[in-house]
């Protein structure tokens, strides 16, 4: 039996339109999902956003203001993509109002967020489902159960990248994201946060680390009027950059395997450079989000000089098959997002988790804070 649910949109910037595309498309992809999501509400503080959204998307409310989703009876179920700076706020909100909740990554500024959240959602008896999409990629999935196989021997490294030139330009405007109080820690909180879950989902825990940080270009302009993304400011009054554009970090896994991640938001000639490699002792599996159906593969008895085979997925990796055919057939970056909603729709009709979780985000959360640690210290920081 299908039964409707209610869902909310809280902040509806490029990460909003993503959320309320994928319930869209869900019930096509996952006909046999047991719950279809109904457009109730959409709320965001920029006027004239949420409107638009409710005319484009067939929302059945529009709001200014997140609180009266948190009281709308109907809602029972809400995504969280406004600013980081919110989502700790509007996170134990909804939570206490009894609302399952869907929200990007990193779930607040701190560890302490990340946790409080979880913690609330716990007490709530609501189900939590966390943005890290990239984890949702069959190609990844793949890639974890053959290094869970051992087909590569056993787990020696593994490098993982997230380059991007998205803040490159010096015009880039001086938004909430560049401030400590509202952006968190800059790119560990945007980008590396998704490299401290991949590495998890693929190695198991991280046991210590050590990092260095930089800011490359510590001064922007302040925008003038309301933003969304990364717009550009020119002639506005310039302000300091206060959180991290590059953080470099080695890691030590519970399991002796070693890591090198390493993430920038200002890498010039670099759009979406986001990947792994992984040794092992008997071969390899490399991984490029641009390439997103792709793996590369290393793997027999020769050791020295063993060649690698690219790999397309197919119908039985991961959720491929709910989306092409055959391997090869390509999928997009909406899709990862239509699998991550599966997931959060799934774990409110069976009451149990799936995906990445908030004890995921709290995990991820508690790295970055290490990280910010390790940089101020010249140290390495244990992993509780």
């Amino acid at each position: 039996m299908v039964r409707t649910l209610g869902v909310a949109v809280v902040g509806f910037g490029w990460m909003g339109r993503v959320h309320t595309q994928a319930y869209a498309r869900v019930p096509h992809h996952f006909p046999g999902l047991s719950l279809r999501p109904e457009l109730v509400a959409v709320a965001d503080e920029v006027p004239g956003r949420a409107e638009e959204a409710a005319a484009q998307y067939g929302f059945a409310a529009a709001h200014r203001d997140w609180r009266e989703v948190a009281a709308d009876s109907r809602v029972q179920a809400v995504s969280i993509a406004a600013p980081n700076f919110l989502h700790r706020e509007i996170g134990l909100a909804m939570a206490e109002a009894g609302k399952h909740i869907w929200i990007e990554k990193p779930v607040g500024l701190t560890a302490g967020d990340a946790r409080a959240v979880s913690d609330a959602v716990t007490k709530a008896g609501v189900q939590g489902t966390v943005g890290f999409n990239y984890r949702n990629a069959p190609a990844v999935a793949a890639a974890r159960e053959l290094i869970a196989s051992g087909e590569i021997g056993t787990v020696t490294h593994v490098r993982i990248r997230l380059f991007s030139d998205y803040a490159a330009h010096p015009e880039g405007a001086l938004t909430w994201r560049y401030e400590r109080e509202r952006g968190g820690s800059g790119v560990l909180g945007d980008l590396a946060s998704h490299g401290v879950d991949l590495a998890r989902f693929l190695l198991g825990e991280i046991e210590a680390l050590t990092a260095d940080t930089a800011i490359f270009l510590p001064r922007r302009a302040r925008p003038t009027g309301a933003t969304a993304g990364h717009t550009r400011a020119t002639g506005g009054e310039l302000g300091p950059v206060e959180n991290e554009d590059y953080v470099n970090c080695l890691l030590r896994f519970a399991s002796g395997a070693r890591g090198v991640l390493e993430a920038c938001r200002v890498s010039v000639g670099e759009q979406n450079n986001y990947g792994f490699e992984v040794h092992g002792t008997k071969g390899a599996v490399f991984w490029d989000f641009r390439r997103m159906g792709e793996l590369g593969v290393s793997r027999g008895t020769s050791y020295q000089d063993q060649p690698v085979s690219t790999v397309y997925v197919g119908p039985g990796d991961g959720e491929y098959a709910a989306f092409q055919p055959g391997s090869a057939n390509s999928m997009g970056y909406d899709d990862l997002k239509v699998i991550e909603a599966h997931h959060f729709l799934r774990s409110i009709a069976e009451n149990t988790p799936y995906g990445a979780t908030l004890a995921d985000a709290v995990h991820s959360a508690a790295a970055l804070d290490a990280m910010s640690r390790s940089a101020e210290r010249g140290t390495w920081v244990p992993l509780a």
